[in-house]
């Protein structure tokens, strides 16, 4: 039974993470085997203010 988490900056559409959720269970089941059903994707939003890399707030203006 795979979990799969998928952390990204908030924004997306039910749509989008609908869409993103069935191309992940399909590529695990196909890369992997197992069935649609034992596969989890949890999705969690997370505020560019909150996400930092390279020391940087991704909410940070560019330089």
């Amino acid at each position: 039974m795979p979990v799969i988490r998928i952390e990204m900056f908030e924004g997306r559409t039910t749509d989008q993470k609908r869409a993103c959720a069935e191309a992940v269970t399909k590529a695990w089941v196909e890369t992997c085997g197992g069935t649609p059903q034992s596969v989890t994707v949890i999705f969690t939003d997370v505020a560019k203010s909150d996400w930092a890399t390279g020391g940087r707030l991704a909410s940070d203006p560019k330089e």
